[in-house]
């Protein structure tokens, strides 16, 4: 059966059909949601850091980097809110890298292009002179006038 997996959070063994863990781990998830969820939606906690909301509701970091991944915390509503880079781990609240590594890793495939480029620049000019070496048929129209 193609469909019977392993819980990658508890290690049981389920049917996989919707969702990627099992039946107790889900609505462990969902009441730890609710929590966050019912924290968040109270005005005085609205600006609430990530650890703020995990010392009072005691739901796991990962998960609330989790929630707020999959949209169901709007970043928009909660400023604060967000989740790690998965390059350096500062917070941030899309994508999966931050702006400071997407610009390390451009400039870097920048500088690699730019290599290769040189690289083939000299290797045609090598080429170049090479064939203008191995000429065996010269014209001699052009140094004499009729």
């Amino acid at each position: 059966m193609k469909n019977v997996a392993n819980c990658p959070k508890c290690g049981t063994i389920f049917v996989k059909a919707l969702r990627p863990i099992c039946n107790a781990c889900y609505k462990e998830q969902e009441e730890n949601y609710d929590k966050v969820s019912r924290f968040m939606r109270r005005k005085q906690n609205r600006m609430a850091s990530i650890r703020e909301v995990h010392e009072k509701t005691e739901v796991p970091l990962e998960q609330i980097h989790q929630f707020v991944k999959e949209g169901r915390i709007l970043v928009t509503h909660f400023p604060n809110m967000g989740y790690p880079c998965e390059s350096c781990g500062t917070l941030i609240q899309q994508g999966r890298i931050c702006e400071s590594c997407k610009g390390n890793i451009t400039g870097g495939l920048e500088q690699i292009e730019k290599e290769k480029e040189f690289k083939d620049r000299v290797v045609e000019n090598l080429k170049a002179e090479e064939r203008a070496k191995n000429k065996t048929y010269h014209s001699l129209d052009d140094r004499f006038d009729k």
